[in-house]
């Protein structure tokens, strides 16, 4: 099969499209038949270096998703022909950008019949993080008000559909912030650069508000002043969705959503070959929804 690699840790350039054997599922895997693969910026890290350990030559991608075409003995709930979707791909296995993969039963969920695969090759890192952040984290309860800043990126699109299904009311931010809150407050806030809009997320924040963090643009965050934070017994967590108890039963939660309340906007789409312009567009680019690689 043809799946790309990377020999050796370094830029775009060092990403190849290789013939390599297709893999077989182990008794606690299924094989997949990819459809598409998300890229993410978290698979540069990894080709990097800057996330390890890494074994060479490597194949990358965190998300995937396809056709189940083989099932391992110890699989349940999943059969050959099902669509799937996995998450938690490639730091320690093979991941999505290949023609096919094995991946482990506990990263994977089955999709209803007929959903869009390549949509949900983009799902994975996405969704998960925005489930996790609000409904593990932040316990987002109806007619509450959350303000997820990025609402167009990879993340924040998704948390915006997740958000609504649980009957919250939404308000969502593009760069440079533009919503403010009105009444008492927001309840709840997803933050995707705490080094620029904590201060801001103090500033909007009800009694009482949890603030969700998944990212920054500088390693350095903090409150530009304290007082509103500490006045409105604000509540702060950082999170990784990588952290996540059972990646399978995020996956499964989401998708009991797809199609009726969740869907992925696919900004773009890559054949194996373009791997490297597509790591790059992730990077440097920006876009509603997000970037697939379609083997």
């Amino acid at each position: 099969m043809r799946a790309v690699r990377f020999h050796e840790h370094g830029d775009n350039s060092v990403l190849q499209v290789d013939e390599v054997d297709r893999p077989e599922a182990a008794p606690d895997e299924v094989l997949v038949e990819v459809a598409a693969a998300g890229v993410n910026p978290v698979d540069t890290y990894f080709r990097e270096g800057s996330y390890g350990p890494y074994g060479l030559p490597a194949i990358p991608g965190v998300d995937a998703a396809g056709e189940a075409v083989a099932v391992g003995d110890a699989v349940e709930g999943v059969a050959a022909g099902d669509a799937v979707f996995a998450t938690g791909l490639s730091s320690t296995m093979p991941g999505g950008y290949a023609e096919y993969v094995a991946v482990p039963d506990d990263r994977l969920a089955t999709l209803p019949e007929g959903a869009d695969l390549v949509a949900a090759g983009g799902a994975g890192v996405a969704a998960v993080t925005a489930w996790r952040a609000l409904i593990q984290h932040a316990n987002l309860r109806p007619a509450e008000t959350v303000l997820i800043h990025g609402g167009s990126g990879g993340v924040g699109h998704a948390a915006v559909q997740v958000a609504a299904a649980t009957g919250a009311r939404v308000l969502a931010t593009a760069a440079p912030v533009t919503a403010a809150a009105d009444g008492d407050g927001v309840d709840v806030i997803l933050d995707h650069r705490l080094d620029e809009y904590l201060g801001f997320d103090a500033e909007v924040a009800g009694h009482g508000a949890r603030v969700v963090g998944i990212g920054e643009n500088r390693p350095e965050i903090g409150f530009p002043a304290s007082a509103a934070a500490r006045g409105k017994d604000l509540n702060l967590q950082l999170m990784s969705m990588f952290n996540t108890p059972s990646l399978a039963d995020a996956l499964a939660d989401l998708g009991s959503l797809w199609d009726d309340d969740l869907g992925i906007e696919v900004a773009d789409s890559y054949d194996l070959a373009e791997a490297a312009a597509a790591q790059r567009a992730v990077m440097t680019e920006s876009f509603l929804g997000k970037l697939v690689i379609e083997p």
